[in-house]
């Protein structure tokens, strides 16, 4: 597994040239624009976009981050699904500008009720995280998908390397509407050191999404955002074609 910059970017290049590839069969590659402004209660506004291609098992992306304090984040990244019938892992990599590098490995684990088990590694370069959670982290929780149209999984995402105490856990709901409807809801509460010292506990947070055919919007309101001391509230327009 390749851990620098260059691995990663050169990783992530074979993935698009892969899925362009693919464009030309009768598979065709699925793609998916998001737009997000993120407002920070300290001023800083920050703007991104990010463009994701899948075809089967791959997904590769490139996304770009900039907000008004001139700082640019460029990142690609490559993700491989493997489906078995008991077992279903997704691995995913992902380098940003700065000479980052991230790492990890879900699985799922059972049937219509399963477990969730996850591990994450970087290479301890400074970053804007635009994840709710800390990366040098294990996952572990379980789900369901028993109840029709419905998905609802528990799980806790704690950080077991850098000795931060970061902890954040997840309640998350996915219901489906009408065929091309689904609504989205994860209530989640974190806990740990903050980037300046400060321990925060029992910090609540809340992210909305709907989508309806190709279309979706997500809202988020995320005090402590990244373990950071302002409160950020995203949102997020896009489409699939």
């Amino acid at each position: 597994m390749p851990s620098t910059l260059p691995g990663l970017l050169a990783l992530a290049c074979v993935a698009a040239c892969t899925l362009a590839q693919a464009a030309d069969g009768d598979a065709g590659v699925n793609f998916k624009l998001t737009l997000g402004r993120y407002g920070s209660s300290d001023g800083n506004t920050g703007l991104d976009a990010n463009l994701r291609g899948s075809q089967g098992p791959h997904t590769a992306w490139l996304g770009l981050y900039r907000d008004q304090n001139g700082y640019r984040q460029a990142r690609s990244g490559y993700e491989f699904r493997l489906d078995g019938e008991t077992v279903r892992t997704v691995f995913s990599m992902q380098s940003a500008s700065g000479g980052v590098a991230v790492a990890s490995i879900t699985s799922e684990i059972g049937g219509a009720n399963y477990a969730i088990v996850g591990f994450g590694r970087t290479n301890v370069r400074n970053y804007v995280n635009l994840n709710y959670d800390p990366n040098d982290a294990i996952t572990l929780g379980i789900g369901t998908r028993a109840i029709a149209q419905t998905e609802l999984t528990l799980f806790n995402v704690h950080d077991d390397r850098l000795h931060s105490g970061q902890n954040v856990t997840h309640l998350v709901l996915r219901r489906r509407y009408d065929g091309d409807q689904r609504v989205t809801l994860d209530f989640f509460v974190k806990r740990g050191l903050t980037g300046d010292g400060e321990f925060v506990s029992q910090v609540r947070s809340i992210s909305l999404g709907y989508d309806r055919g190709p279309l979706f919007v997500r809202y988020a309101h995320d005090p402590y955002a990244g373990f950071t001391t302002p409160t950020q509230h995203r949102l997020q327009l896009g489409t699939r074609f």
